[in-house]
């Protein structure tokens, strides 16, 4: 090969790999600037499909009811899956059967919000099944949390916006145990303001950000990695919690999605409850928090921790692929939602 035809290989190179470049950053700018669908807010005289894509409801139409009557003292209307108290074993019926629920309400143009009854596991097993052509021209909330976190992950995928809140079984007979929690999922689904003002902790990594908050229960979102419906971190703000697990296995976890990338152009991490951490015959030796902060110590995205959200009472609602501005300090930690 001659000098000139070398020099004019490399050159031709050096475009290509510019120009690609270039549309990776076009295409990252243009992510980051989608706006994601946003379901109409709640009214008074809507309704609100109770579900059960998940776990079984044996023994809980006390607290069926008692959602019903929390939704009726709003000024909504309620109705109920046909297979919502279905015993598949471990599940809320078969497959198909919960399947066949969660279509319905997504495919009614009188339901404007689906209610999950509980979570549990069994989510994954039908979102695969699910036809969103008729959601597309009549799109409404979904809400719910922990195995529910499937759900989130794959509307976001689909261009929408969801409810990272409480469930239907949640509901207690004494509300004031739950004031924040159920006032919050009541703003949300009417289009109230949210903001928080977050405890302080000596963990938090200060910053200031903005993004799209993501996320859900961290076993539920290492799970999905490598799927069609895993999020995509990139310029978003993540929010992550868990229950039952042992430290060893939620780093196990944040290594696995670290290695795979899923921090890599993350603007900011929001740390809920992490709940009922499991006992090893061998101690971890650290806190939670200083886990995670170990787990991400190459990323200088700010964390924040003490969000009241997760497996605990005080579950504050979250609006997922909503803007949020995030200000993380020592002292105290600020989430607002953009209207």
């Amino acid at each position: 090969m001659s000098k000139i035809t070398f020099t004019v290989v490399i050159t031709c190179l050096f475009v290509l790999l510019g120009t690609r470049e270039f549309s990776a950053q076009q295409k990252s700018m243009a992510k980051k600037e989608q706006t994601l669908v946003r379901p109409p807010y709640l009214k008074v005289g809507d309704t609100v499909a109770i579900v059960a894509p998940s776990g079984i409801l044996k023994n809980r139409t006390a607290e069926i009811k008692r959602a019903q009557d929390l939704l009726n003292s709003w000024g909504l209307h309620t109705v109920l899956g046909k297979h919502l108290f279905a015993d598949g074993n471990h599940f809320a019926g078969t497959d198909a059967e919960r399947c066949a629920d969660f279509q319905e309400a997504m495919d009614n143009p009188a339901i404007s919000a689906i209610w999950a009854a509980r979570g549990g596991y069994g989510t994954v097993r039908i979102i695969d099944k699910l036809d969103y052509t008729k959601f597309r021209e009549n799109p409404k909330w979904v809400i719910g949390y922990s195995d529910i976190t499937a759900l989130h992950n794959q509307l976001h995928v689909e261009g929408f916006e969801s409810l990272h809140a409480m469930m239907a079984v949640s509901v207690v007979e004494d509300l004031s145990e739950i004031k924040e929690t159920v006032q919050t999922f009541k703003d949300a689904l009417f289009g109230k303001p949210l903001s928080y003002t977050l405890e302080g902790s000596s963990y938090n990594k200060p910053g200031t950000v903005s993004g799209q908050l993501v996320g859900g229960n961290l076993s539920l979102l290492y799970s999905m990695l490598g799927s069609k419906t895993s999020i995509d971190v990139s310029g978003n703000i993540l929010f992550i919690e868990e229950i039952g697990e042992y430290a060893y296995s939620v780093d196990r976890m944040l290594q696995s999605l670290k290695r795979a990338g899923y921090f890599d152009n993350c603007k900011g991490l929001i740390v809920g409850d992490f709940s009922k951490i499991r006992k090893n015959t061998t101690p971890w030796g650290t806190s939670m928090e200083q886990l995670i902060l170990d787990a991400l110590s190459d990323y200088d995205f700010p964390i924040a921790f003490k969000m009241p959200a997760g497996h605990e009472d005080d579950n504050r609602a979250l609006i997922f692929g909503r803007t949020i501005e995030l200000a993380v300090g020592k002292e105290a930690s600020t989430i607002k939602f953009r209207n």
